[in-house]
């Protein structure tokens, strides 16, 4: 598998970059795999997406350790990845009581994924909105400008709030997957010139295969988005793409 991940400042901000990327082994050939995008409106937004992102890793590096010393099959894909969310919400509102944290300090979507290299399946999970890429099959999650953020649900049951989340797709096989902050959708001209190239971002980042064997590959394609097409991000943009190189698109 061949994981990159981008984290890139959209035009219209300033001081921060709201989106924020992660992926950590879960052991026994499990992934986690997330973006987030924190709410411009919410108060230090850019802080919530990446402590979800330092949360979520803390907990797959103490299930990766529990992995290596446990003697029983793992769980189902879909059984870990309830299990992880059901940390991250328990973490979440520790940390809200421990610093007193508003409501509004608590503003960011999540896309999760958990993948499993061995079986090729995974399971994703989203809250708010976002752009999922599954094998060539393009999800656009869209909540009207209105995502129904994490910090909403922290004090309800778990168990009641995580049956009621549809936004669920399953993958057979993994063969190229993206998760993407809503950030994708923005790509502007950056300034008045003419370019002769003319590409879609979403397309040429989360589809087009070209340059893959590049670590930076993301990070070189929104280069030239930029410097040949005269395109960049206005609101900032988080994506962690995983391709299985054992298939070619």
């Amino acid at each position: 598998m061949k994981i990159y991940q981008l984290q890139q400042i959209g035009t219209h901000h300033i001081n921060h970059c709201e989106d924020y990327t992660v992926v950590e082994s879960l052991g026994a050939h499990r992934l986690l795999a997330a973006v987030m995008d924190g709410c411009t409106m919410g108060t230090d937004s850019y802080l919530m997406a990446t402590l979800i992102g330092k949360l979520l890793r803390k907990i797959a590096i103490e299930a990766s350790y529990q992995s290596f010393y446990a003697k029983s099959q793992p769980a189902t894909v879909e059984a870990e990845l309830k299990e992880v969310m059901r940390k991250l919400m328990t973490e979440l509102s520790n940390l809200k009581n421990h610093l007193l944290l508003k409501d509004d300090e608590f503003l960011s979507t999540l896309l999760l994924a958990i993948l499993d290299t061995k079986s090729q399946r995974g399971e994703i999970l989203v809250i708010g909105d976002g752009v999922v890429v599954v094998n060539g099959q393009i999800r656009e999650f869209e909540q009207d400008n209105r995502p129904d953020y994490l910090g909403y649900h922290l004090a309800e049951d778990f168990e009641a709030w995580y049956s009621q989340q549809h936004q669920r797709l399953s993958v057979d096989k993994i063969e190229d997957i993206s998760l993407c902050t809503d950030g994708i959708l923005t790509f502007a001209k950056h300034d008045k010139k003419d370019y002769p190239v003319q590409l879609d971002p979403l397309h040429y980042l989360l589809l087009d295969r070209q340059d893959e064997d590049l670590a930076h590959m993301l990070s070189k394609k929104c280069l030239y988005l930029e410097q040949q097409c005269g395109l960049k991000p206005t609101d900032d943009l988080g994506i962690v793409r995983v391709i299985n190189q054992t298939t070619k698109g």
